[in-house]
């Protein structure tokens, strides 16, 4: 545990005020984090033993402050697979947040849409994941000081803090779509045949994130709440190829009815 006593000495000293929620924010979704007021910003790189973000369009650094009059620490991008980090790496960031003592985790990603009644800019609240990426974050010896060596996965996504979503979807008047969210490594789009599959194995939408995220916040007791912005649909269900840039130029299209959301549950919190 030294590597995240020296990891929270430096946040700790940079931050000021105690954060009450995490946030993640996904591909294309940074700008909500230019939203936070009396913003502290720390790169990743300051932070010892963090991992450094490659992924296009994320910028690599924790932003803490007030958002919707509370107290948040926010990451401006991510870390994932596909840029060669482990897993224990990806979810270093989330196990940080549970040692600085915030009280529940809120997760974004963009996700291509694999339910053929979903559109390209619909929000998903994720009621449960598939992992299909093959790994675990918990793999290899176990933190007992964050938790068990096999902990229970049945409510890693809180149904109390679904519940209040649906509510601030409702109050904001944005259609809130439901299901299940499916993880693969990436950084290839699937194939229409994968798309297939995941649709037989009840897959709602599909992304390269979240699940090792939501798998450590279980893990060390951390409510989580998810959402994912359908940025496209996946391969197969339209006849046109895929695209980076569509992710990003449809989360930058729709992405303040997710700053919206974001901001009300905060509210009902």
């Amino acid at each position: 545990m030294k590597c995240f006593e020296e990891s929270l000495a430096a946040l700790r000293q940079r931050l000021g005020a105690q954060p009450e929620f995490g946030l993640v924010l996904g591909s294309g979704l940074g700008p909500i984090a230019e939203e936070i007021e009396n913003a502290v910003i720390v790169p990743y790189a300051d932070v010892p033993h963090m991992a450094v973000s490659t992924a296009p369009d994320h910028a690599g650094r924790f932003v803490a402050g007030t958002l919707a009059g509370r107290q948040v620490l926010c990451m401006q991008g991510r870390l994932h697979g596909y840029e060669g980090h482990p897993p224990e790496a990806i979810v270093y960031p989330v196990r940080l947040m549970k040692l600085l003592g915030v009280k529940a985790l809120m997760l974004t990603n963009a996700a291509g849409g694999i339910n053929t009644g979903f559109e390209v800019g619909d929000l998903m609240l994720i009621d449960d994941h598939i992992n299909l990426t093959g790994k675990s974050p918990l793999t290899g010896p176990n933190l007992d000081e964050l938790g068990p060596r096999f902990n229970d996965m049945s409510y890693a996504y809180a149904p109390q803090l679904r519940s209040i979503a649906v509510q601030a979807a409702e109050d904001c008047g944005i259609r809130l779509r439901r299901g299940v969210y499916v993880g693969v490594n990436g950084p290839q789009f699937e194939t229409p045949a994968e798309i297939r599959a995941f649709r037989t194995l009840g897959g709602d939408a599909v992304g390269m994130s979240t699940v090792f995220e939501a798998i450590a916040a279980a893990h060390c007791g951390l409510p989580v709440l998810a959402f994912s912005m359908i940025t496209n649909m996946a391969a197969g269900v339209l006849p046109q190829a895929l695209s980076g840039e569509e992710v990003n130029e449809t989360a930058a299209r729709k992405g303040g009815d997710l700053r919206r959301l974001v901001c009300r549950v905060l509210e009902l919190l």
